[in-house]
């Protein structure tokens, strides 16, 4: 029996200990922000923080973080969004949308530990974290957003609309 907290409420799972975090997070919590890409902890669609730092959740067992926290994209600012959010909508940054979720929780965790981080800072924690439509620029742009506390004075993209909530696509 692993126990964990997963976006602050308690969760027993009695199943294969060696079932991906993944797996249990969309198939048995119905949590479907944290996304499946390579399978293999490449691409970082599936981060999660663990106990804060960012992990991938394709990559990791349940069995192996008994008593751990999980923070998932739909817990990450609780019941509003998180500033990364708020600067995700922003400045217009997703595309197509798809790695969005692991994007953001790689870039909370960046901020998370470093406040004031450079374009390099932003490039190394970003690295693992793979956009096939190539919206690093924007993403870069809405970190350093957050990291100088200008996010709330930007206006919303030409013609596009805020979202009241955000809401990960399954």
């Amino acid at each position: 029996m692993t126990e964990l907290t997963v976006n602050g409420t308690r969760h027993r799972f009695d199943g294969d200990p060696l079932t991906p975090l993944l797996w249990y997070l969309r198939d048995e919590l119905a949590l479907s922000g944290t996304r499946f890409g390579c399978g293999a902890g490449l691409c970082g669609c599936c981060t999660v923080h663990i106990d804060g730092a960012a992990a991938r959740a394709c990559s990791v067992a349940v069995g192996d973080i008994d008593g751990k926290v999980v923070t998932t994209i739909e817990g990450l600012g609780g019941t509003v969004l998180h500033p990364l959010q708020k600067a995700w909508i922003q400045l217009d940054v997703p595309q197509c949308g798809y790695c969005q979720s692991g994007q953001i929780m790689q870039a909370a965790a960046l901020l998370a530990g470093n406040p004031a981080p450079t374009d390099p800072d932003i490039d190394d924690a970003m690295s693992g974290n793979i956009c096939r439509c190539g919206t690093y620029p924007r993403i870069r742009a809405a970190i350093k957003a957050v990291a100088s506390g200008s996010h709330a004075g930007l206006a919303p993209p030409p013609g596009g609309q805020l979202a009241a909530t955000a809401k990960p696509v399954p």
